[in-house]
């Protein structure tokens, strides 16, 4: 049985991978990235001050809770130096309100608590191993109330998918939806069908108790 993977090591395969990926990403990756619109409608309703979505990639939601949130203060976490750099040509008109830290997620980056709302976009399946210490730290780094929001893949029935989709660093074998339930309370919380149910894809909001 194969050794799991470090922390260490998984993030410079994930970092390794998309030194070419993100030549590609943006016009990819809406061909099976389901529900990024959405998980921000659901969002929508209140206003941050403070706001963090973890993953970054090159910038595209951050762009977005910019416009959705003028006032916010707004940070992006991202191991990848070339994705960063997309993402700062696309939110480089927003300013010292937004900003981009290049480093892995496995601790709060507050102390104490000062975010109102933490974002995970695809995120969170490719943290293998590292999801748990990601949500905890979303946790510890929201104030009280906040909320965390996650659209990310969820599950397959079908083992050829799941094995391909783990040869891209995605793990999709329901692991995420149990631990998000047990740290925050619920809002939103539904999975939902890609490719006539090939796979799901689970949408998630929940306030910090």
């Amino acid at each position: 049985m194969k050794a799991p993977a470090s922390p260490a090591a998984a993030g410079a395969a994930v970092e390794k991978y998309y030194r070419f990926h993100s030549r590609i990403y943006d016009a990819t990756r809406w061909t099976f990235l389901f529900g990024r619109s959405a998980i921000l409608e659901k969002i929508s309703g209140e206003s941050p001050r403070r706001v963090l979505e973890v993953g970054c990639g090159t910038g595209r939601n951050l762009a977005e809770l910019a416009r959705r949130f003028p006032e916010a203060e707004i940070t992006g976490v991202d191991l990848s130096g070339p994705m960063l750099e997309l993402a700062r040509r696309k939110t480089g008109k927003f300013g010292a309100r937004l900003r981009l830290l290049r480093q892995a997620y496995a601790a709060p980056l507050s102390d104490p608590s000062t975010f109102d709302l933490v974002l995970f976009s695809y995120a969170l399946s490719m943290f293998n191993p590292g999801f748990e210490a990601a949500i905890e730290a979303a946790r510890r780094d929201l104030v009280p109330g906040g909320r965390v929001a996650a659209v990310d893949f969820h599950a397959t029935r079908f083992r050829s998918f799941e094995r391909w989709m783990g040869v891209n660093h995605v793990r999709m074998n329901g692991q995420l939806r149990p631990l998000l339930q047990s740290s925050f309370s619920p809002m939103t919380d539904s999975l939902c069908p890609a490719y006539a149910g090939i796979w799901q894809y689970l949408l998630f909001v929940g306030r910090k108790r």
